[in-house]
């Protein structure tokens, strides 16, 4: 055989060869490939778009944990100033109760000593009245005597 020959069938079938996997398998390779970088590329745009969303929701939870401590802090000032209020009203129906219950005292001590007064102008009425009936079976004239007396008792009891 010919060594030219055989270089020459070689050649055709490597070119023949060639052109067989150009025509038919090379397409299919490249969609393959394509297919494969498209992908690659809509993953990454995938994982861009991730994470902005991510990046977003981190925003979007600062800020619900901004608004949260923001409520957080106004329910607790209300809170303080609710207990400052009812302190205070605490304080003041107290100082109106005693007050209250001190009048009322005040006004029972009133009651009694003006009890013991009249009791005390009876007795000395009363002391009054025997000193004069001892007086009135001694003297002769008893009616101007009960005069000065009911006189005295007015007196004793005003």
């Amino acid at each position: 055989m010919n060594i030219n020959l055989t270089l020459v069938i070689q050649g055709l079938a490597f070119f023949a060869t060639a052109w067989v996997v150009m025509k038919f398998g090379w397409p299919l390779i490249n969609s393959a490939i394509e297919e494969r970088q498209k992908k690659i590329a809509d993953g990454l745009a995938a994982a861009e778009e991730g994470q902005r969303a991510l990046a977003q929701a981190s925003e979007k939870q600062d800020a619900v944990i901004r608004e949260a401590r923001g409520e957080a802090a106004g329910i607790r000032d209300r809170a303080e100033k609710e207990y400052s209020a009812i302190l205070d009203k605490a304080k003041a129906d107290a100082v109106a109760e005693g007050s209250r219950q001190k009048s009322v005292a005040f006004a029972e001590i009133a009651t009694e000593a003006h009890r013991t007064r009249q009791a005390l102008a009876q007795h000395v009425a009363d002391l009054a009245i025997k000193g004069a009936e001892h007086l009135i079976r001694k003297e002769i004239d008893p009616k101007v005597h009960q005069a000065l007396m009911d006189d005295l008792i007015k007196e004793i009891r005003q």
